[in-house]
């Protein structure tokens, strides 16, 4: 059974940093480029990050360029985002996501795209 785990989330106050893992079983994600989405109270779900499945390549939404990094470690099938200088908007409920791509370097930045998804991890940025 091919599954997505997120972990890595909570509370954090403003300005602070959060680390989420999306770690895969059943399959192997050297042959997934992976996603990141966030649904935020009030908004639909939207695209955050996303890199290629050889690491290579990497799409950040505007509004978390320069605070957030995506990174993958295939060796331990999984893939990161490293959450820095948080605000109260980036609060959410956090997805990670793959789909399997022909070329190292593709990756896709529409959820309509994407086969395999995370439950969710839960974001909190708050004082």
């Amino acid at each position: 059974q091919l599954q997505l785990v997120e972990s890595g989330g909570g509370l954090v106050q403003p300005g602070g940093q959060l680390r989420l893992s999306c770690a895969a079983s059943g399959f192997t994600l050297d042959y997934y480029a992976i996603g990141w989405f966030r649904q935020t109270p009030g908004k639909e779900r939207e695209g955050v990050s996303s890199i290629s499945s050889n690491g290579d390549n990497t799409r950040y939404a505007d509004s978390v360029k320069g605070r957030f990094t995506i990174s993958r470690d295939n060796a331990k099938n999984t893939v990161y985002l490293q959450m820095n200088s948080l605000k109260p908007e980036d609060t959410g409920v956090y997805y990670c996501a793959g789909v399997r791509v022909w070329s190292g370097a593709d990756l896709s930045t529409f959820e309509d795209h994407y086969a395999y998804w995370g439950q969710g991890a839960q974001v909190t940025v708050s004082s």
